[in-house]
């Protein structure tokens, strides 16, 4: 089961390079909607494949710092840890993004609230804070 698991992740890997490549070889199109279509195509085969192999394979080849063999529960507590950290940060990049060029826009016009705008900049970042924190916590229970 191990060995088709890989094997399945391997296939997508390859699929997604050789049609990125094809794509963008024979690609016609000027607003590249073919590549972004098979990009969240293969995205959305190529990240449930890593999960199982993260659920399947980790906590039956970890070993604790005793010696004994790590249990499933340690495995997810690791995996839940990191999707808190990953996606907050994933957030306050967007966020940052798009309250930054606000904030920008702004000044440009009035240079007067740029103390205003950066406030609203720290909020945004605060975001991903937020997910080190509840990483911390799953961490230490």
């Amino acid at each position: 089961m191990i060995k088709n698991i890989a094997f399945l992740a391997l296939a997508v890997v390859a699929i997604t390079i050789y049609s990125g490549l094809y794509l963008l070889k024979t690609n016609e199109d000027s607003s590249k909607n073919k590549i972004r279509k098979a990009l969240k195509i293969n995205l959305f085969t190529f990240v449930p494949i890593m999960a199982m192999i993260i659920v399947l394979l980790l906590p039956a080849n970890s070993i604790a710092a005793g010696g004994a063999a790590a249990s499933s529960a340690d495995g997810l507590k690791y995996i839940g840890a990191a999707l808190s950290t990953g996606l907050a940060t994933i957030g306050t990049g967007f966020a940052v993004g798009n309250v930054g060029s606000a904030a920008l826009g702004a000044i440009s016009e009035d240079q007067s609230i740029l103390g205003r705008t950066i406030i609203f900049v720290g909020l945004a970042e605060g975001i991903a804070i937020f997910g080190v924190i509840i990483s911390i916590m799953i961490l230490n229970a």
